[in-house]
């Protein structure tokens, strides 16, 4: 096992239709209006841009963001990551339940750090980095959730969804 080599696949079940879900995640400018984790996102070019992500651990990552794939009649987006991380990170948006009234998102990632500090400390950390891209992910999900229930567009994201973003960015 090579502990700088790290792929994640999570799955995100989301209240709203595929292509509300679609357009919420190729806007990456409003992300940090609903992921906490992503502090900020800048533009570096017509479709590129970075991305400052802070989780639970005491560091920020930036990464550029670069599309490589965008495809809305498959529900695909994919960015390869160059910076603070380094590899690609895939969306693919599909419908969950009866009538497209529901969506399934399945986030797939192959990324190596790029900072030399998390390299050296990556096979002690390992759990920790794991734990901490578990715990992003997991508030992203209930972030974009409550994102498109307060749209106002009759998407409802059930009551049990945290309405407030954190303020601590």
């Amino acid at each position: 096992m090579d502990p700088n080599h790290y792929r994640f696949r999570d799955v995100w079940r989301l209240a709203a239709p595929t292509p509300v879900v679609y357009a919420a995640l190729e806007d990456v400018r409003s992300y940090p209006l609903w992921w906490p984790e992503v502090r900020e996102a800048r533009p570096t070019g017509e479709d590129s841009g970075d991305v400052v992500l802070r989780a639970l651990l005491p560091y920020r990552l930036v990464v550029r963001l670069v599309p490589t794939r965008r495809d809305p009649a498959a529900g695909v987006l994919e960015v390869t990551m160059r910076g603070d991380l380094n590899g690609w990170t895939r969306c693919t948006v599909t419908p969950d339940g009866p009538r497209g009234a529901a969506s399934r998102v399945l986030f797939e990632e192959d990324a190596r750090p790029g900072r030399p500090l998390l390299r050296r400390f990556a096979l002690p950390l390992h759990p920790l980095f794991r734990a901490n891209h578990a715990v992003m992910m997991r508030r992203g999900q209930r972030g974009l959730a409550a994102y498109l229930a307060g749209r106002g567009d009759g998407i409802g994201g059930g009551s049990n969804v945290r309405r407030r973003m954190t303020a601590d960015r």
